[in-house]
């Protein structure tokens, strides 16, 4: 089984996405990231079950959806770890986030 490595700017994206729904309803505030998380978590038995961005020296950077939302991560080639980059609105360019 991989194992999930969230990084600081993934886990800020999530306060961000959060926050900015929780103004209008917290309820689905909860719902949504605690979908994201859950989603993110099913990569640790699929870890290749998202679409391929490029490849990288380090691993594969693929991505992987959730309603709007995209969870971006790096497959390492060296070992079972996946690292999680970002989540992103669909509506913003992943090319800024994921240079």
């Amino acid at each position: 089984m991989a194992k999930l490595n969230w990084s600081a700017e993934a886990l800020a994206w999530l306060e961000d996405i959060h926050g900015h729904i929780a103004v209008d309803n917290p309820a689905a505030a909860i719902k949504v990231v605690d979908g994201i998380v859950q989603r993110a978590e099913q990569l640790q038995q699929f870890p290749d079950m998202g679409s391929r961005l490029r490849a990288e020296a380090e691993g594969e950077i693929r991505m992987l959806l959730y309603g709007h939302y995209r969870i971006a991560y790096l497959h390492a080639v060296d070992d079972d770890t996946l690292h999680i980059l970002g989540v992103f609105h669909g509506a913003l360019d992943i090319d800024r986030y994921v240079p």
